[in-house]
């Protein structure tokens, strides 16, 4: 596998660049799909594998996305905000959150997820499919879609404005 190769997989920069960010904010927008674009409709899996379009979400509803895992530090650090995030648009606000298959399983996901209840729902990118359509730079990597289905935010890492992002969308 030559080194151009290896920069095209999802996960390996999906990998590369979670290792890379964890310490090292990174304003929004600087990375991953271009704000006013249309969403793209990817199909994930529920944590018992059953796949699920988010094309049944998109287009109806601002929505939030979340890209993260259960190892990730800025994901940890992001979760009180998009829990206030959650409780205060939740009613108005599709917000997902979507496992990499990157170092865990969804077998891990669940474990995680019954220690830790989190009020949305939350899938598997089980080939990295929407990593890759989102163009989903590292864990912590978040994207709020208007009620069209077009980007009105990204941001990456622990400290993000999520209520100003969701703002954009209403």
């Amino acid at each position: 596998m030559t080194a151009r190769t290896l920069f095209r997989s999802p996960k390996v920069v999906l990998t590369l660049l979670s290792v890379a960010l964890t310490s090292t904010p990174v304003l929004a927008q600087d990375l991953g799909i271009e704000v006013g674009a249309q969403a793209p409709v990817v199909t994930v899996q529920s944590l018992d594998g059953k796949p699920v379009n988010l094309g049944s979400y998109i287009g109806k509803t601002p929505m939030l996305i979340e890209f993260w895992a259960t190892w990730c530090p800025n994901c940890k650090e992001l979760m009180p905000s998009l829990l206030d995030a959650e409780k205060k648009f939740g009613k108005r606000v599709k917000f997902v959150a979507i496992a990499v298959a990157i170092n865990q399983s969804p077998e891990r996901v669940r474990r995680w997820l019954a220690a830790n209840p989190l009020p949305h729902d939350t899938y598997y990118d089980a080939e990295g499919k929407a990593a890759g359509a989102f163009d989903a730079p590292a864990t912590s990597y978040v994207v709020v879609l208007d009620k069209t289905g077009r980007v009105v935010y990204t941001g990456l890492g622990g400290k993000q404005d999520l209520e100003a992002a969701l703002k954009k969308a209403l």
